[in-house]
């Protein structure tokens, strides 16, 4: 008698730390209780993807693949699954999925749980044709979203869109964000359209005119003037965004902020920012770090968007091109989110 088929798909794993990307079929997974499988239609490539690439997140099992930026259609629910639908489309970001038992979950702060999932780094991420994720990581995209748009949205998107509404500000605000690039470009545009006075801070002439497209009201070039005296000269900032990951570019400008001031960190470093501490006391400013959000979150990020016109700008790739993606979002020259395609 005949063996049915196994129908398989594509992937592009990551073997073993520092190996690089394999383009391989494997057999498409069934997905298992509380679970749904995605057909992926579009995932982004996070600079965060270097985890997972180069092993630096302790305990990841490989062969793994990458990628927290998902978009794509549900094309199969697991038993207990009755809230999403097949054919629904959805989106899997950074948070990958909680425990529900720590004190942070059962606190409601999910974006903090102490067993916290991330797709492509605790299970596989988007990189493939098909994926399995547990239902607590699901987020709903609107119509409004294609799938090329609404993936950066989900983790780019949701990082400055969080950070920027918790910042204490108010429409009117001073506000600055550091870096004009994967991040700050979105981060320039959410602060436009919640009402604040934008101060874009870049390296060089170059990105004059974009940022001021894409909403600031000012345009400080920190090459040729001291950025923290341009902050203090509008009044100082309300808040500071950092996302370009330059420890020393952020340390600079701590004293740009205005009494009450928050600088929020986002752009990953691993070298220490150096604040006194009375640059904190006087004027009673803070320093906090961000990371994403939860899957509601995610939603609201990606309705704000639709409803305001925030869009990522983005180069697309074939899935086939991981590698020569991954390359392009490392060089720092992309434009400025590389998405893939399936």
């Amino acid at each position: 008698m005949a063996t049915a088929a196994v129908a398989t798909m594509k992937v592009a794993q990551v073997s073993k730390p520092g190996a690089g990307f394999q383009i391989v079929e494997r057999e498409i997974p069934e997905p298992s209780a509380g679970q749904v499988r995605i057909k992926v239609q579009a995932c982004g490539v996070c600079h965060s993807d270097v985890l997972t690439v180069d092993g630096l997140w302790p305990g990841i099992e490989y062969p793994r693949i990458p990628g927290h930026e998902v978009a794509g259609l549900i094309d199969a629910v697991g038993a207990g699954v009755s809230t999403w639908t097949k054919g629904q489309r959805v989106g899997v970001g950074w948070h990958g999925g909680h425990d529900n038992t720590c004190l942070e979950c059962r606190r409601g702060d999910f974006r903090n749980c102490r067993n916290l999932k991330i797709a492509g780094v605790s299970y596989d991420g988007g990189y493939q044709q098909y994926m399995l994720a547990p239902v607590e990581a699901l987020v709903a995209i609107p119509e409004g979203l294609n799938d090329a748009e609404a993936a950066p949205l989900l983790c780019a998107g949701i990082t400055t869109y969080n950070a920027l509404r918790h910042s204490g500000a108010f429409p009117g605000d001073l506000v600055a964000v550091q870096g004009i690039g994967g991040l700050g470009h979105l981060g320039v545009q959410f602060a436009n359209k919640f009402g604040y006075k934008v101060a874009a801070i870049g390296r060089g002439p170059g990105n004059a005119e974009l940022a001021r497209t894409l909403g600031a009201t000012v345009y400080i070039d920190s090459n040729a003037t001291n950025a923290a005296e341009e902050l203090q000269k509008l009044g100082g900032a309300k808040a500071i965004l950092a996302t370009a990951p330059n420890s020393k570019a952020m340390s600079e400008l701590i004293d740009g902020l205005g009494p009450n001031g928050k600088f929020i960190v986002v752009g990953a470093a691993f070298d220490p920012i150096e604040v006194t501490p009375i640059q904190l006391i006087n004027g009673s400013k803070s320093i906090q770090g961000w990371a994403a959000g939860a899957p509601a979150d995610s939603e609201d990020t990606l309705r704000f968007a639709e409803l305001s016109g925030v869009r990522p700008m983005i180069e697309i790739y074939p899935l086939e091109k991981a590698a020569e993606a991954y390359a392009r979002m490392l060089s720092g020259k992309a434009e400025f989110r590389v998405v893939l395609t399936m």
